[in-house]
């Protein structure tokens, strides 16, 4: 399979007037410098001198609310990577926007300019949970807006959050439920952070606000990950991806971040196939994994086998095996090797 490249140009908190509370885009994106079209063409131009010949390259607008920018100057920022994708050197567009800034004037405009994938942020399908988040949008413009967008020809993408203000588990799924239901090409799930400088902290250290822990937050993405490959959806990625702002020892106040959550999540899944394929054994075990897993099936800190070892009282050591499937396990008693 080709491997896909984005080339990120972050256009920050520009053209969203809406104050999520657990929004900080500037240290979220690591970037305050309003962005030019000039800086597009320097960006395409950097990426490009470091991506293989050939390679399948999308142009990435993110870190704000795209079409809510005036149209004029959308098409200005898009205009830049047209020329590219004409070359063949980029495949095309994406970008995030909020639900609420779609219709079919902003639809035919990004369509001229080589938009191919459109991302919404849905972060919750419970419009309390999103009023409570001060999102500005409800539950049923998400549904309009991702039929509108695929009415198009565009590919939909779509990102969850969970852990917000009158979020549940329950919650989450039921997000999780209603996102499938609206059957995107691909899905984002981020934990809530508390970052510094959002409502959410005052949230938070007035005691009005409990964010997940760590472990709540890896269970909860580890069925959500299930639900979403199970009906087919591409998962793009799971977790806020670590900046030097996204870092527990810089603006991440609260919250279950880990440098490699999404690997977290992974390493859950393992540890529940794991344990299916322990019962009933005694004795010494080795689980045989694909090579490229190994990691995830041990998990954390060896946190699977210190787990696995205190249930079934046995040693248990992790090989890897080529002929085996992602999350494909063979267990053998540890004297057969």
């Amino acid at each position: 399979m080709q491997r896909k490249y984005n080339i990120p140009i972050f256009v920050p908190h520009k053209g969203c007037p809406f104050d999520c509370v657990f929004c900080n885009q500037n240290r979220i994106t690591g970037q305050i410098k309003e962005v030019v079209p000039d800086d597009v063409t320097e960006t395409i131009e950097r990426y490009l001198a470091t991506l293989p010949e050939g390679a399948d390259i999308e142009t990435a607008f993110f870190g704000g609310s795209f079409t809510g920018i005036p149209i004029e100057e959308q098409t200005a920022l898009m205009e830049r990577v047209v020329p590219y994708i004409r070359s063949g050197r980029i495949k095309g567009i994406r970008l995030s926007t909020r639900p609420d800034y779609i219709d079919d004037r902003i639809l035919e405009n990004l369509k001229r300019h080589g938009v191919t994938t459109i991302e919404l942020g849905v972060q919750s399908m419970c419009n309390d949970v999103l009023k409570r988040s001060n999102r500005g949008h409800t539950a049923e413009q998400v549904e309009r807006a991702s039929e509108l967008i695929k009415s198009y020809g565009f590919d939909l993408g779509l990102q969850m959050m969970t852990g917000l203000p009158g979020d549940t588990p329950e919650r989450s799924v039921y997000t999780a439920e209603r996102i499938i239901d609206l059957a995107p090409v691909c899905v984002r799930i981020y934990p809530t952070l508390t970052i510094k400088g959002t409502y959410l902290e005052k949230m938070y250290r007035r005691g009005e606000y409990v964010p997940q822990t760590l472990d709540e937050a890896v269970v909860l993405a580890k069925d959500l990950i299930l639900m979403f490959e199970t009906a087919g959806i591409e998962i793009i990625r799971v977790g806020l991806q670590p900046t030097d702002e996204i870092n527990e020892n810089a603006s991440v106040v609260a919250g279950p971040f880990h440098s490699a959550f999404g690997e977290l999540a992974e390493g859950e899944i393992y540890y529940d196939i794991m344990r299916k394929a322990l019962k009933g054994r005694s004795g010494d075990v080795v689980i045989y994994v694909n090579p490229r897993e190994i990691s995830k099936a041990v998990g954390n800190k060896r946190r699977n086998i210190k787990r696995l070892h205190d249930e079934f009282g046995c040693g248990i050591t992790v090989k890897g095996d080529e002929i085996l499937a992602k999350r494909e396990v063979r267990a053998v008693a540890a004297e057969t090797t």
